[in-house]
């Protein structure tokens, strides 16, 4: 079944996009802050490592949500872990407008990573769940690439309003999906395979965190933390810090913007070229071949000398990583059974938020000691290389099993 074929379904094409809206907003609070950060480095006289904080309390924020919402959602259902991190971190975002000093915006910010880590792997669990079963991988990524939109509306939001109205503007506009909730309430529900097994004995933390290191599961949750953790922290160690890069290279902050957006744009057919893959070559050969791209890319764009050069890498490293995030949330939920699916991905992420904390604070760092920026992207190239070798050595193919428990 092509992704043509699954749209046409009402009941899936309701879930995908009413879900698929939601981490879009997701998207477009993250992508905001890149665009935010460089505005306020300038009337905040921020220094590189105050960014790197600011942007990773963000993360940090995340690695709580994830691991929370992960164990929530399998003990009182998806949709209410969706609607209440969705809730929480469109409140904070919009509060973040009122912050009149750098430790107010960072408590902000962290409980905006809260809602924001939260939602993700809520919303793709739900997703897997409730589609059939030779149309899981496709529609995952399809969920994923909303997160393309979301930060192309972030580029966008960004250029017309941050340089006219300030930062502010931008996140007051961040503060919009907690109308969406209202909607969103009534518009999905829970997954089928939850509701048939919410009755069951419910399992404690300590309980569940045993389950997913157990011997059956432990090689693929070594491969998933190992994975998540690389992805996560060269993605949020390279494209938070993309509008402030190009300005290092000499461009303006509209000019900057202006390139990003361009970059931004590639995400979108990296993402529809891993649908149609993940289905037809496998989730393991997407996310290898992809993540050997993303690295060759950073390599790249790390070195770029022209502006041609630099222009071309940036797209090819939107393209690449873009699409091999997707067809990792694709691959998570596929590792584990119905009752530890949203807990043991909800770990994976939150152990790869981690990763998120660190990558951008040790980019700041790495800035203010005057490293190279062709050195900082090395290190990232070396870093999804790590997370490729993950997927290849330890990972199974997934394509078309039944994972029920």
């Amino acid at each position: 079944m092509s992704s043509s074929d699954l749209l046409r379904q009402p009941k899936q094409r309701k879930l995908l996009f009413s879900a698929g809206i939601s981490w879009l907003f997701d998207a477009m609070d993250v992508g905001l802050l890149s665009f935010v950060v460089t505005d306020l480095a300038k009337k905040w006289s921020l220094t590189s490592s105050q960014i790197g904080v600011l942007t990773s309390i963000n993360a940090i924020g995340m690695v709580f949500g994830a691991a929370l919402a992960g164990i929530f959602a399998d003990r009182f259902g998806r949709k209410t872990i969706l609607l209440w991190t969705l809730l929480i971190f469109s409140v904070a975002s919009g509060l973040s407008a009122l912050a009149a000093g750098f430790t107010v915006l960072c408590i902000l910010r962290f409980i905006v990573g809260v809602g924001l880590g939260g939602e993700l792997p809520v919303a793709s669990t739900l997703v897997s769940e409730s589609v059939p079963v030779k149309d899981r991988g496709r529609a995952v990524v399809l969920l994923e690439s909303f997160w393309a939109v979301g930060w192309i509306l972030a580029a966008v939001v960004s250029y017309f309003v941050i340089p006219k109205y300030g930062w502010q503007a931008a996140f007051v506009i961040g503060a919009v999906p907690a109308l969406y909730g209202l909607y969103l309430r009534r518009a999905i529900e829970d997954s089928p395979e939850y509701l048939s097994r919410r009755k069951e004995p419910k399992l404690t933390f300590g309980e569940r965190f045993k389950r997913v290191w157990a011997p059956e599961v432990r090689r693929s949750t070594l491969m998933l933390w190992i994975l998540w953790f690389t992805v996560v922290f060269s993605y949020y160690g390279m494209f938070l810090w993309l509008p402030t890069v190009m300005e290092a290279k000499g461009y303006s902050m509209v000019r900057s913007f202006e390139y990003v957006l361009l970059m931004t744009l590639a995400q979108l057919p990296g993402y529809f070229t891993a649908a149609y893959l993940i289905e037809k070559l496998g989730r393991k050969f997407v996310l290898v071949v992809y993540l050997l791209l993303t690295a060759l890319s950073a390599l790249w764009f790390g070195h770029a000398a022209s502006e041609v050069s630099l222009l071309i890498a940036g797209i090819c490293l939107s393209f690449f990583n873009l699409g091999a995030w997707g067809a990792m949330y694709a691959y998570s939920p596929e590792q584990y059974t119905t009752r530890l699916r949203a807990t043991g991905v909800g770990m994976a992420t939150a152990f790869g938020r981690i990763g998120g904390v660190i990558g951008p604070l040790l980019v700041g760092l790495m800035r203010d000691q005057s490293v190279p920026i062709a050195t900082i992207f090395t290190m990232f190239f070396v870093t999804v290389l790590v997370g490729a070798a993950a997927v290849l050595f330890l990972g199974k193919e997934t394509k078309g099993l039944e994972i029920n428990d």
